[in-house]
């Protein structure tokens, strides 16, 4: 059954959520995945400072009766904090916590983590684990469509938080892994007619299809399970796309396999593909390129320069340019990275030999979760310093040449651990205009983290650490300056907002949603004349 639960009937009229409003997230409130089109997870407030942020302390907390690994990055507006869970989503008073409404869909086939929310006009719009996009009334919860936009019996499944572009609603698929064709699709925001669809491996006979067999063409991946970033001026969205299945052998797809582990530039009004670049011919580690694309200007020999920035979990920093696609520099942002020696001027890498997975194992590195992943990076157009969360680790890569059966799960081998050699998380900040690393931020922990980080004017970067804590530094140089342990684990992004004049900082743990702001004493209650003051 779909149904939504209403907590409170008297609620303030609601603000229409226009497309100028999306482009000029964040501010006060918080309207996209990645805060804003850019992915540069940079807010303006600057309320809680270097100078106060030792006195935050938890104001409320937001229980997720369901939730085993909430990775939601809540969506606000206008005092409304939108929060998902798989198959599930809640609205709450973003000062106090309180729900307002739910609403969640318990016949889907699939339980799947879920990431967050679209939001335009009076609509919040949500992608249930079997691949249904449903928009709701934001003030009620009630259901206005829904649209199932991929099959279930075929592998899909969906965890993303949809882009909402102008008008439309863009969402991808997961499932790459089982052996499927990944693809973007467009929906009218008001309708949910289907509006376009793009396929990220071309069909038989389509160019590219020469760098694949035949026999796997029709189930390569590429799937498109993380949302994308925007360009208003260029019309132009960035989507990052997974790897080619099987993952482990390359053996039955001969060749680059495209476009898998690639950056596609897409025209949000037709579907159709600008350019695309591929970070990881043939793929044989599981290094899929679901990184965020982050957008911004920096000067590039000589002159102003449109740049899309991707930390990639092959373990190389990429500059691309964001108009034509062209290779501008990657450089190495871990140190363990034994897999290329470099990547040449065309932006392919130098490969070092025997790295493959092998039946007998092979170590290479990075680890097949990668030097970074999903985990949302930052960027702070003051400091010039782009945030990312990284792993160091190797892993004994696996692999077997047993016939591939789509839609099975059978990924050709795997990356398994080694026992003594256990991964490390760093927080690092990297020059974009030189690749350098500037600081890093060491993690404790059991290296199992997926959570990312938001940066402020105010000169601070908030994210969540290795071993539970949610943490403040200095965007200037690293120096630790706040944190608290949350008791869970962390598999989501921290977000800030603004609610009646007062900024907040909230990230979502293993089941709960952690909302932080500065400390307020109380003010005593004035004594009546006669009577005496209460004893303290």
């Amino acid at each position: 059954m779909r149904f939504a639960v209403l907590a409170a009937l008297a609620l303030p009229l609601a603000a229409q959520v226009t497309f100028e409003d999306l482009k000029s997230s964040p501010n006060r409130n918080w309207l996209t995945y990645a805060g804003d089109y850019k992915g540069q997870r940079h807010s303006p407030l600057k309320r809680i400072d270097r100078s106060n942020v030792q006195n935050l302390v938890p104001k409320w907390t937001f229980h997720m009766e369901t939730g085993r690994r909430l990775e939601t990055v809540p969506l606000v507006h206008d005092g409304m904090m939108y929060v998902t869970n798989s198959n599930e989503i809640v609205a709450l008073e973003a000062r106090s916590g309180r729900k307002v409404w739910s609403w969640r869909d318990d016949q889907s086939e699939v339980n799947r983590v879920n990431r967050g929310a679209g939001i335009l006009g009076d609509r919040v719009f949500f992608v249930v684990g079997d691949c249904t996009l449903v928009a709701l009334n934001r003030k009620t919860g009630a259901l206005l469509w829904q649209k199932k936009y991929a099959r279930v019996d075929q592998g899909y499944f969906a965890t993303l938080a949809p882009l909402v572009v102008k008008d439309r609603v863009i969402v991808g698929v997961g499932g790459g892994d089982t052996g499927n064709r990944g693809f973007l699709s467009a929906y009218s925001a008001s309708t949910g007619e289907e509006l376009w669809k793009l396929y990220t491996i071309p069909g038989k006979g389509e160019p590219g299809s020469e760098s694949w067999s035949d026999k796997l063409l029709a189930w390569g991946g590429a799937a498109t399970w993380l949302s994308g970033t925007y360009d208003p001026d260029l019309n132009l969205v960035y989507w990052t796309t997974g790897n080619p299945w099987p993952d482990f052998y390359g053996g039955d797809r001969k060749g680059d396999n495209l476009w898998s582990c690639s950056l596609l530039a897409v025209d949000p009004d037709s579907g159709r593909m600008k350019w695309a670049f591929q970070f990881t011919p043939h793929d044989t580690h599981d290094w899929d390129a679901q990184g965020w694309p982050v957008l911004i200007d920096i000067p590039w020999q000589g002159k102003p320069r449109k740049v899309v920035l991707h930390a990639n979990r092959n373990g190389f920093f990429y500059v691309l340019d964001r108009v034509t696609g062209e290779y501008l520099r990657a450089t190495p942002f871990v140190d363990k990275l034994d897999w290329a020696s470099g990547i040449d001027a065309k932006g392919r890498p130098i490969l070092v030999p025997g790295k493959d997975p092998s039946p007998g194992g092979t170590k290479a590195c990075p680890s097949v979760r990668g030097a970074s992943n999903w985990m949302a990076p930052s960027y702070n157009p003051e400091t010039g310093l782009f945030h990312v969360v990284t792993l160091e680790q190797c892993d004994i890569y696996v692999s077997s040449a047993k016939e591939p059966v789509p839609m099975r799960n059978f990924a050709g081998g795997g990356g398994e651990q080694i026992p003594l050699e256990p991964g490390k998380f760093y927080l690092r900040a990297l020059d974009p205009k030189t690749g350098n690393r500037v600081w890093e931020y060491p993690m404790t922990g059991p290296g199992i983290m997926w959570a990312g980080t938001v940066s402020t004017a105010a000169g601070l970067v908030f994210f969540g650490d290795d071993d539970g804590h949610l943490v403040a530094l200095d965007a200037r140089d690293g120096r630790h300056l706040w944190h608290y342990q949350m008791g869970q684990q962390l598999y989501a992004s921290p977000i800030t907002y603004e609610v009646d004049g007062k900024q907040y900082v909230a990230i979502a743990s293993q089941t709960d949603v952690f909302t932080f702001g500065l400390f307020e004493p109380v003010k005593p209650e004035p004594v009546l004349p006669g009577l005496r003051a209460p004893i303290q």
